[in-house]
């Protein structure tokens, strides 16, 4: 008799599953990003959430819960209902360089169900425009005679511009000041206002100014040009061999949501990804579209899980942590 009653409690709470994925959503969707506003992950949620509304017809509202390089945003979306209503864009620095670097109240792999990855970006070697080095080779020479008077901003410890602007630093053995802001927006308007002198950010963020003329970029710290400042050369063309750093973005639930609801979000999120116009948008900011058979939950588990792999021992080997 229990056993029975057991087996139909299951088959109730399946059906109820089944019901609510079929009405949802029905209320807007808030999605958490975890660091400030004008910076690449703010650009790219906006993008992305106004893709997935058109395709669940609800609207989906973006919160910057900034703080901590992305952890206090990712620690509440970690806390948040599993119903669908929240969900969370993360990248790099706050779903895999955190880990190596705070002290979480959340697990990375294990408090969250991944929806799927969206893009992946270089970052442009840049400085305020009153540097007198007019390619990396000279930007190098410059920074090695003046390091101890250097600043370089970036988005907040932790952040894929804090990283990389430290393995630069180890690259070429100068150390700096690194100064912390909200968000990327931040910290390029203190290079345009000439209080930074460098930043390594993304073309999202800085394109815009450079072709303006208020900062100078060197490099691509890529193997390839970025197609929206292919005039740029990559760090190996300007003579820096093998400094590479790209980072990625993707969509986090937390904990327990049900399986049927991950695969509409997940659906949506490809059809946002396969529409043109989304993709011509996300490509204009300097984003490179994973592949379709890379987007799927499963396929965003296997790749964070390979990237913890690979940068919390160089991460720990650098010493880079927050307590």
């Amino acid at each position: 008799m229990k056993k029975l009653l057991f087996a139909a409690l299951c088959a109730l709470a399946l059906q109820g599953s089944a019901a609510a994925a079929d009405d949802y959503p029905s209320r807007p969707i808030v999605m958490i990003a975890p660091l400030g506003v004008g910076g690449s992950t703010d650009v790219i949620a906006r993008i992305v959430a106004q893709g997935l509304s058109q395709d669940l017809g609800q609207n989906i509202v973006v919160e910057n819960v900034t703080g901590a390089g992305g952890s206090i945003g990712e620690g509440r979306l970690a806390r948040s209902r599993p119903d669908g209503y929240t969900i969370g864009i993360g990248q790099w620095g706050t779903n895999v360089a955190n880990g190596a670097i705070y002290k979480l109240t959340y697990d990375l792999m294990n408090d969250f169900e991944p929806i799927g990855l969206i893009a992946t970006q270089p970052f442009l070697i840049v400085s305020r425009k009153s540097i007198p080095a007019t390619n990396l080779k000279e930007l190098i020479a410059w920074l090695r005679t003046n390091g101890s008077k250097t600043n370089e901003g970036h988005s907040g410890v932790g952040t894929p511009a804090h990283i990389s602007g430290l393995l630069f630093q180890k690259q070429i053995g100068v150390t700096w000041t690194m100064v912390p802001y909200r968000g990327a927006g931040e910290s390029l308007q203190a290079v345009v206002a000439g209080q930074d002198d460098i930043i390594l950010s993304t073309p999202a963020i800085t394109v815009g100014q450079m072709k303006a003329g208020t900062v100078r970029a060197y490099a691509v710290t890529a193997p390839t040009r970025t197609p929206i400042a292919a005039d740029i050369p990559t760090t190996d063309e300007a003579g820096l061999p093998g400094f590479y750093f790209t980072f990625w973005h993707a969509l986090w639930a937390p904990k327990g949501m049900p399986p049927e609801i991950v695969a509409k979000l997940n659906t949506a999120l490809q059809k946002t990804l396969g529409d043109p116009e989304m993709r011509k948008r996300l490509t204009d900011i300097g984003q490179e579209i994973f592949p379709a058979d890379q987007q799927t939950p499963a396929a965003l588990r296997q790749f964070q899980q390979s990237e913890i792999d690979k940068w919390w021992p160089i991460i720990k080997a650098a010493n880079i942590k927050m307590d």
